[in-house]
């Protein structure tokens, strides 16, 4: 895992689809398979969080491969990346949505909800139960991992949602 997590950040992004991403936060353990990512590759890209520089709040974007980047967009949701490429580069992927497959009624509960329990970043992250608190801690090793193989199907690329800047990069993968 890695070698993926250590190389171009478009390729991690298109490695991450149909792996599994397990959280064992709050007592609970849930799973879900990765559906959806977007790239982001740190200083070189105007729509990256890193675009502008080391900041407090984007600190652990720039530490090791499978460094988790937590962060509040809006003030409301919590949105989490894994962070790619070497130490400083500050390359991430941003985790978008995933097909549930263990722990379901946990997620429904965390939700409030049994539709659409893990579609788009926010719901993702609410129903694995991460938080700020996740903010740079490792996917190989700690409450949240990535786990198996990759994608079988079919990948689409499109362009990422929700940014000002950037816009024409087909860097929205979706695994289909």
């Amino acid at each position: 895992m890695i070698d993926l997590l250590a190389g171009p950040v478009l390729e991690a992004a298109r490695g991450l689809l149909g792996r599994r991403l397990v959280s064992d936060i709050g007592g609970a353990r849930c799973v879900v398979v990765l559906t959806e990512v977007e790239a982001y590759d740190g200083a070189d890209d105007p729509a990256s969080h890193a675009f502008g520089g080391l900041t407090r709040r984007n600190a652990s974007m720039f530490e090791g491969p499978g460094t988790l980047y937590v962060y509040r967009s809006y003030g409301v949701h919590w949105c989490m990346n894994i962070v790619c490429g070497p130490p400083g580069r500050a390359s991430a992927v941003l985790l978008r949505a995933g097909t549930p497959v263990e722990g379901i009624e946990v997620m429904t509960r965390r939700r409030g909800r049994n539709e659409r329990l893990a579609s788009g970043p926010g719901n993702l992250t609410k129903a694995l139960g991460v938080s700020g608190e996740h903010d740079g801690t490792s996917v190989l090793t700690g409450p949240l991992r990535i786990d198996g193989e990759p994608a079988t199907g079919t990948i689409v690329a499109s362009p990422r949602i929700g940014i000002s800047q950037a816009v024409e990069r087909p860097w929205r993968f979706v695994l289909r």
